[in-house]
């Protein structure tokens, strides 16, 4: 399977946008960067407060500053996680033993590290649960953290553990494509890839025209799709929340059906990329 940042680029054909869209990103500011680290968002920040202190002519607008500032803080004191992101943890076993034997036709018995090789979900208090571990409050930890983080107190119980973690977010994808559904996908995915793993559209999909809907509302308008996609920013730096719907409309429809959306999300499984196809991208 290709991955997502390659099937990208054929959706963006199908978007209307130049094939290198993707690779011609448009400069976020810092506050947005996945991976940022807590010392560059902590000098960003003091940037910012500077810069609004001494206003400088053709420098950042009052209204910019505020939201950045607001923003930066509440990304520093909260963290990256919120309710219903899934993270995908791998931890390697220290051996080449793959399993205790409980006794004969009886399946071994999984080790810490294979219980631990999963998908959690960051519950209400923005608290994870490990086995053999605990429940782990994710509060104030940013993405560059986690993975440490994890290693720091899964090594608590498993001595010198190799963890690898990847958050995911689930996205609903309906309207004109192939296979309309939930799809989990690695936080720093393309749009563009998810509507083409749900079918790329189909052939009465309007690309074009695609919108984000989150609890009913549309928190992306088509042209705000088109400028993300077109500067390449991910599902994460687009601000999508677990649960947001992805809506293709269909060329030939008339208004979106949301009973009927409802009723095909019940019957299709949910698409899960596997352990080895994200941990290779």
């Amino acid at each position: 399977m290709r991955s997502l940042s390659l099937i990208g680029l054929a959706a963006c054909a199908a978007l209307g946008l130049p094939g290198n869209a993707v690779a011609q990103k448009k400069p976020q500011p810092l506050s947005h960067h996945l991976m940022v680290a807590r010392p560059e968002l902590e000098r960003y920040l003091g940037q910012l407060r500077e810069q609004a202190l001494t206003p400088k002519r053709g420098g950042m607008s009052k209204d910019f500053l505020r939201a950045e500032t607001t923003y930066v803080q509440q990304r520093l004191a909260e963290g990256d996680f919120r309710v219903g992101d899934r993270l995908l943890v791998m931890v390697e076993n220290p051996g080449p033993v793959t399993g205790v034997m409980a006794g004969p036709g009886i399946p071994p018995v999984k080790t810490p590290e294979q219980q631990l090789s999963d998908t959690f979900t960051v519950g209400s208090n923005q608290e994870v649960p490990l086995p053999g571990v605990g429940v782990l409050s994710l509060r104030g930890v940013l993405r560059s953290e986690l993975e440490p983080f994890l290693t720091e107190q899964i090594g608590r119980y498993i001595r010198d553990p190799v963890v690898q973690v990847r958050p995911l977010i689930g996205l609903a994808v309906s309207g004109g494509v192939a296979k309309p559904g939930y799809y989990t996908v690695p936080a720093n995915s393309l749009l563009p890839a998810v509507i083409t793993a749900a079918g790329g559209g189909g052939k009465d999909g309007a690309l074009n025209d695609v919108a984000v809907r989150r609890s009913g509302h549309v928190v992306m308008d088509k042209n705000e799709v088109r400028t993300a996609v077109a500067t390449g920013r991910t599902i994460d730096e687009m601000d999508l929340h677990p649960g947001d719907e992805v809506v293709v409309p269909e060329k030939t429809g008339g208004a979106y059906d949301a009973v009927k959306f409802t009723a095909v999300l019940l019957s299709i499984p949910i698409s899960l990329y596997t352990l080895g196809q994200i941990f290779k991208h």
